[in-house]
């Protein structure tokens, strides 16, 4: 049982015996660091149920927990706020419980519980992935970790949007301008190469519609009527009609696409259980909705199209099904969502990483799916993200304005070498282990830049400002990851062994760090729970902080008893291993040396 839940159990007590009354929770914050403490009971919400003084109140409950708790051994109240000092032979007890714990923290999935499925990435195959993917694919991939950690069964997926008019616009740019150049031919990656005639499609229909409002066409119309638009839709109906040699087009264009994307999840470190491709889940919510018009969930308009009426749920009318009984994309998505619990009947919820501009369509969806019936609807989640902006303005990648994934990996790293090559750390590396640490400290500064901040707040990203190797940064922890090994590596001392409390004077640093271990187990569960990888971030760099006055305040190796180098090597190693472990549901590395 954790001290809280002994606390709480006590205090509950103590108002009960004094007061005579129930209380039904106890609230806990941390103890703020200009009063004597180590944890502090909220003493204002009591008077619900306990009438009186609250500093009274406070002092009565901190006297019935010395007498009766061996845990707290002083107390000191300040106004509604009770701080308790805890014994220093708790804190080194309960040490020795996790520090050869390499897991610790993490909970192990249960067979009774349901399954999560995490979609993310979903990019579209006409165009290479981008800072703005970069940012989806991190989140969640650590969102599947953290949920992992937190004892759920994860299935990672993504939907790759395969078909429809943007993929048919590089299609028929390559067609025309393309002279059958390949990947191989131009020593471009695939998705590099298809990219460019997305761009070179808009640069050629930008030109029609100009020559077309020359000749006194409306602007408006133009833009309808521009040939090689009409070309691309027509290139689209025979996909649509199966025709040979588009869909050949097609499947050759797409599988340079995928290699090019399977090389920047593999730099990037991200990967998937499965793939669902939308040229093969188009059609899927058919079938649903053709049941959901039996049962009322649906209703079918004059010109035959089919309509979910959500007025009395205070959203509008939303259109399931073209008039010609073509499917839509929340037609689509439907069938995906029933489709993949049909695959893994073990999935009991979903999180669906999309950018915060769709929103209203997953409240939609998600309220469409409860009112066909399925139950594990109320577990469906959209991790909404905000856009990440640069300093020089917004991304579009149609006039190919786009921050390239693989070409910002390449510049964190290079970026990183600069930066350490200044700082002039690396005497004695070996170029490829340089080239690998820089790249170490260049994806780590982008990620933990990304991962730090809230899922639902916009990002201005500065590739230089993230390498900092101060300051809450990726490099900065990576340093003092770093900074412990090599103390590790000097320690000659039998770390196996178990101190008790009367073996060590603990220091108030000491005990500080181990609060701050202490907290690594409910960060992880309340990350999982808001879906937040920014929860373990910054708590990785609190935890970093606190070893840091540690080590600047307190011997280590150069400790006055050989107790208290083993314990304080014992307590390093435990930090490491957590900083390891949060860095690790980040998805960052963390070297050996630096």
């Amino acid at each position: 049982m954790s001290l809280q839940n002994t606390l709480e159990q006590h205090i509950k007590q103590a108002v009960n015996t004094i007061y005579n009354a129930n209380l039904e929770t106890v609230e806990f914050q941390a103890t703020r660091k200009e009063f004597a403490g180590d944890i502090t009971v909220v003493v204002f919400p009591m008077l619900r149920v306990v009438k009186g003084n609250p500093v009274q109140i406070g002092q009565a409950i901190g006297e019935y927990l010395v007498q009766n708790v061996e845990q707290v051994e002083a107390f000191n109240v300040v106004k509604g706020f009770l701080n308790l000092e805890i014994s220093a032979s708790y804190f080194v007890d309960f040490f020795n419980t996790i520090k050869q714990n390499v897991n610790y923290g993490f909970v192990d999935a249960s067979a009774e519980n349901k399954a999560v499925m995490v979609e993310y990435s979903s990019p579209n195959t006409n165009k290479p992935l981008h800072l703005g993917h970069i940012r989806n694919n991190l989140l969640g991939y650590s969102v599947s970790e953290i949920l992992k950690a937190s004892g759920k069964k994860v299935y990672k997926t993504q939907i790759i949007n395969d078909r429809g008019i943007h993929i048919c616009k590089s299609m028929l740019a390559w067609k025309r301008f393309g002279n059958n150049e390949t990947p191989e031919s131009t020593g471009l990656k695939g998705d590099k190469l298809v990219g460019n005639y997305y761009v070179k499609f808009d640069q050629e229909y930008k030109k029609e519609i100009a020559a077309l409002v020359a000749k006194g066409k409306t602007e408006e119309d133009a833009k309808k009527e521009a040939p090689i638009l009409t070309e691309a839709q027509q290139m689209l109906q025979k996909w649509e009609a199966g025709d040979k040699e588009v869909v050949a087009l097609w499947e050759t264009m797409n599988g340079w696409v995928y290699d090019g994307f399977n090389t920047t999840y593999k730099n990037l470190g991200v990967d998937f259980d499965n793939l669902y491709y939308e040229s093969q889940t188009y059609l899927l919510g058919k079938e649903f909705i053709a049941e959901g018009l039996k049962s009322g969930v649906f209703f079918k308009k004059e010109d035959g199209s089919v309509w979910c009426d959500l007025t009395d749920d205070g959203l509008d009318e939303k259109i399931v099904l073209r008039s010609d009984g073509t499917a839509v994309y929340m037609t689509q998505d439907i069938g995906t969502a029933i489709q993949r619990v049909k695959d893994y009947p073990d999935v009991g919820g979903m999180v669906y990483t999309v950018g915060n501009e769709q929103e209203y369509h997953f409240q939609v969806l998600f309220l469409i799916i409860k009112k066909l019936g399925f139950d594990w609807a109320k577990n469906l989640f959209h991790l909404s993200y905000g856009m990440v902006d640069l300093p020089s303005g917004k991304m579009k990648s149609r006039e190919g304005t786009v921050v390239d994934a693989d070409d910002l990996i390449v510049e964190m790293a290079d970026t990183a070498q600069t930066i350490s090559e200044d700082l002039g750390k690396l005497d004695g590396y070996t170029d490829q282990e340089k080239a690998e640490l820089y790249k170490t400290i260049g994806l780590g500064a982008l990620k933990y830049y990304i991962l730090k901040v809230d899922p639902k707040k916009r990002i201005l990203f500065d590739p230089k400002e993230s390498i900092d190797f101060q300051g809450n940064t990726g490099p900065f922890i990576q340093y003092t990851y770093a900074r412990i090994q090599s103390i590790l590596r000097k320690a000659n001392e039998d770390t196996s062994v178990t101190l008790k409390s009367s073996d060590v004077a603990l220091e108030d640093k000491e005990r500080d760090l181990i609060k701050q271990l202490q907290l690594f187990p409910e960060v992880i569960q309340l990350a999982a729970n808001n879906h937040s990888p920014a929860l373990i971030a910054n708590y990785t760099y609190d935890l970093v902080k606190a070893f840091n006055s540690f080590y600047q305040n307190v011997s280590i190796l150069g400790a006055e008893t050989q107790n208290e180098i083993v314990f304080r090597v014992q307590l390093s190693q435990a930090v490491a291993n957590t900083i390891k472990n949060a860095f690790n549901l980040l998805g960052i590395d963390v070297p050996e040396r630096m």
